[in-house]
């Protein structure tokens, strides 16, 4: 009888996973995968990159994700395209499967449980605030990982099993340690809040880490690196990251901080007078949480001389309070209005529940990416100008080949953000939008960065004169440029929108 739960278990988080992945897309090299994916490919071929590697080489230095996708092609020999689909198809059954063992214990009903699998599936592209976050990447991203495996920590806390929790929190860590410190954070509040006496204990340790912190802070911290001056070039680079400065938030992403805060503060105090005794102290390590951490994001980026923290981006903690949100939300819909013996009716609210969730969210993202299929599936030959041009370059061009393209690139219409490291597997010179973020994390990139982006203004009006003098400066020797040409450039493949040019 156990066997066959746990069966039916598995079987609607692998539909609730399959739901989710058709709503939320599926985009190989978009945005970070453009650093993730180069990497690995540079991985499994050293002869591809010989130039620029740094962008993603230098911040992969803390994560073992590309090592380990490489090493998975390496002995299963699958191809890189399947084996990113497989492991993305994966992460999000973990997480989602996390979901539903937490919701067990904080929902006695079986379609509050599922209720909230639901609405975290379906939500996993809602937007987190101001911080350039999903709940998950429609992409493999270690991040998702990181956050099915932090998830498995805090179902195994909440289950009374503390130390089974200590090998999944490690393993986040050696994928994404940001993300994980994050997860170790929150269950350090979960753990103080399942203890008993909870309300003086918790309460009066909200109060004293702030201070303990920045004390501790303070001692930790290499100071010569806090407060060593920043150079101009990083500082332009961290400029391009607004999500990194609290001043320039608005409004509604101030609203979507602290507003889940405020509720998880409500729904403590009224889980509390219900009897909800496992959804009250869940609640309450929510809100202790996220008001720890949203102090300490205060306390690290408001001072000005600061700036070298910035790159931390401590207001990421809300990626696990909008997790917690979507599957408390969709669990407390479903306690109300799903549960009842099965039957017409029951189906139907089931039906208009699902419909109504997954359709907003599969619209929304069909509209976001209007000019890439919305499954960017392994095989699949596709329309868009750019990844016809990705695909030609990466099958037909030197493996050392240095690209020179418009800086601006990712912000083309039609082009989604698709990375050209990461789809051409060349090498390129830096971009103005993602390699900004990468020199970002690593100030020793800036001046590189500023210097070629700077050569590469005015990228709309070049001529041969101006690709000669990238040739000479750099050793670009190839460019993708828009279609017809400019004169001089012989060019071995276009389509209606670009061309990949030799530099004479």
């Amino acid at each position: 009888m156990r066997d066959h739960r746990l069966h039916a278990r598995a079987l609607l988080t692998l539909f609730f996973t399959l739901l989710g992945f058709a709503v939320m897309g599926y985009h190989p090299g978009l945005e970070d995968d453009g650093v993730y994916l180069a990497a690995v490919k540079a991985r499994l071929d050293p002869a591809l990159f010989s130039h620029n590697a740094a962008f993603f080489r230098l911040q992969m230095q803390a994560t073992v994700f590309d090592s380990c996708v490489a090493g998975f092609v390496r002995a299963t020999h699958v191809p890189l395209a399947w084996a990113e689909l497989f492991w993305q198809l994966v992460c999000l059954f973990a997480i989602l499967y996390a979901c539903q063992s937490i919701a067990r214990r904080l929902f006695a009903s079986p379609a509050a449980v599922w209720a909230g699998v639901a609405m975290v599936a379906a939500l996993f592209t809602l937007p987190v605030a101001g911080t350039a976050l999903y709940l998950a990447d429609q992409h493999l991203h270690p991040r998702n990982a990181a956050a099915a495996l932090i998830l498995l920590a805090v179902s195994r806390i909440l289950g009374g099993r503390r130390r089974q929790a200590v090998p999944f929190l490690l393993a986040a860590a050696l994928l994404h340690p940001l993300m994980a410190a994050f997860g170790i954070s929150f269950c350090a509040f979960l753990s103080l809040a399942l203890l008993e006496s909870v309300h003086a204990r918790v309460l009066s340790f909200c109060e004293r880490p702030r201070a303990a912190w920045r004390g501790k802070a303070a001692a930790l911290l290499p100071l010569a690196w806090v407060f060593q001056p920043a150079n101009p070039a990083w500082v332009k680079a961290l400029d391009t990251r607004v999500y990194c400065h609290l001043a320039q938030w608005t409004w509604y992403e101030w609203l979507g901080a602290l507003a889940p805060l405020a509720l998880f503060g409500l729904l403590w105090r009224a889980a509390e007078r219900r009897g909800e005794k496992p959804l009250a102290r869940f609640a309450l390590a929510v809100f202790a949480y996220g008001v720890f951490q949203q102090a300490l994001a205060v306390a690290l980026l408001a001072p000005p001389g600061w700036a070298r923290l910035m790159p931390l981006q401590p207001m990421r903690y809300l990626q696990m309070v909008y997790f917690f949100l979507a599957l408390v939300a969709g669990g407390l819909a479903g306690g109300h209005w799903l549960r009842g013996r099965a039957g017409r009716l029951h189906i139907m609210r089931w039906a208009v529940f699902l419909m109504t969730i997954n359709g907003v969210m599969f619209a929304w993202q069909i509209a976001s990416f209007r000019g890439s299929p919305h499954l960017e599936l392994p095989g699949a030959r596709a329309a868009n100008p750019w990844l016809q041009a990705f695909a030609w370059i990466a099958e037909n061009t030197p493996r050392d080949a240095y690209f020179a393209l418009d800086p601006d690139y990712l912000r083309a219409p039609d082009e989604d953000y698709h990375g050209f490291r990461a789809l051409a597997a060349r090498s390129s010179l830096a971009d103005e939008v993602k390699d900004a973020g990468v020199a970002m994390q690593v100030p020793e990139l800036a001046p590189v960065w500023a210097r070629q982006v700077a050569a590469e203004q005015g990228w709309a009006h070049f001529q041969l004169a101006d690709f000669e003098r990238l040739k000479a400066e750099f050793g670009a020797d190839w460019a993708l440029v828009a279609y017809p040409q400019p004169a001089g450039l012989a060019c071995a493949w276009h389509n209606r929108t670009l061309a990949a040019c030799r530099i004479p």
